[in-house]
């Protein structure tokens, strides 16, 4: 199948190919001679069924969201929110009673954090790929958290600044 911008195209080559060999023939001309060679009456019946035509989109992906497990809402509050400086971008859970569900966002980096017992493993490592990060070691480090005082670590492949949360997650920021 053909994109009304294919067709386009190939009206545009026949017309400079036959202009190019002194044959006059106008663009609205090559476009009329197109549609027909596709098997339509005319360009307009052409150009409103090709623009019907719509292309499979390629696949794409937005964002990766990493989904830790938590245990208590208390304290994953206290290190996400307080000591990491996210923000909830929202809660969920289907009643009161029932497990959490949070979304939470920091300057473009999405993580959840799940109390359901199925959605992740304890103790899983995320890499965040990130500037700045010296910025961020002194930011954690000036709140004197009383679990941790994350430091950089030279690697061959970047500067590294791991946080590890009261679940025994770990958050691996680099920056390369």
């Amino acid at each position: 199948m053909f994109s009304i911008d294919q067709a386009k195209l190939m009206a545009k080559r026949l017309h400079a190919s036959l202009t190019s060999r002194n044959q006059d023939l106008s663009y609205c001309a090559a476009l009329e001679l197109v549609a027909q060679q596709m098997g339509y009456r005319d360009w307009n019946t052409a150009s409103a069924m090709l623009e019907r035509q719509v292309t499979p989109p390629a696949i794409t992906f937005d964002k990766t969201i990493p989904i830790l497990r938590m245990f208590d809402e208390t304290k994953a509050r206290e290190f996400y929110l307080d000591f990491m400086g996210f923000s909830v971008e929202f809660e969920h859970r289907f009643e009161a009673h029932l497990p959490l569900y949070l979304g939470l966002v920091r300057n473009g980096l999405h993580i959840h954090l799940s109390e359901h017992h199925g959605d992740a493993s304890p103790g899983s490592t995320i890499f965040v790929s990130m500037q700045n990060i010296e910025l961020l070691r002194d930011e954690l480090q000036a709140k004197q958290y009383g679990y941790g005082r994350p430091d950089i670590i030279e690697q061959d492949w970047g500067k590294v600044l791991e946080v590890y949360d009261p679940f025994g997650n770990r958050v691996r920021f680099c920056q390369r």
